[in-house]
């Protein structure tokens, strides 16, 4: 079985995932993981795909072009994916919301903290808020799962260093484990 990656992003319209998703099939492809949203404005998708051993990437590629040209979107990538581990995933276990006036570093000051701590990012989404008055507010979410020896307390406690020197609101939680 051979996987690949694959990415677009393009002005938001019906018929975007339809179309990769059919271009997929044709190479009796099967989309295993998703995500995609709407990002000003932009349909963004990322998908890790399946496929035969025997599927010819170059004419996949080719067909995912002609799918991007059709659908006037602004880039589509696809690459081979030789390492997929499909159950060894972290699972997160809190999640860490951040809220502030709107300024660059936020999304770097939260992330390289956790990183320092050897907190995996399971999920990021972010939010500008624009008000009719003021300055922008900038909301961010963050699955996060903790390394076993850490503790949540000692995550709150390099968090509010983050807090202080970013200007946000900044708070970390357990996350409600949903079953599928």
């Amino acid at each position: 079985m051979r996987h690949f990656a694959v990415s677009a992003i393009g002005r938001d319209k019906p018929g975007i995932v339809a179309e990769v998703a059919r271009v997929l099939l044709e190479h009796s492809g099967n989309i295993e993981d998703s995500q995609m949203t709407i990002l000003r404005g932009r349909f963004t998708i990322m998908l890790i795909v399946s496929t035969a051993d025997g599927a010819d990437a170059e004419r996949l590629a080719d067909d995912l072009e002609r799918a991007r040209e059709r659908l006037g979107l602004d880039a589509l990538a696809v690459s081979e994916v030789t390492e997929v581990e499909p159950y060894g995933e972290p699972t997160a276990s809190h999640i860490v919301s951040v809220y502030g006036v709107d300024h660059p570093g936020i999304v770097h000051a939260v992330s390289l903290a956790l990183a320092d701590m050897g907190v995996n990012i399971t999920d990021l989404t972010t939010r500008l808020v624009t008000e009719a008055e003021g300055d922008p507010l900038y909301a961010m979410m963050l699955e996060v799962a903790l390394p076993a020896a850490l503790t949540p307390e000692a995550v709150e406690r390099r968090l509010a260093q983050v807090r202080q020197s970013q200007r946000v609101d900044l708070t970390i939680r357990p996350l409600e484990q949903d079953a599928l």
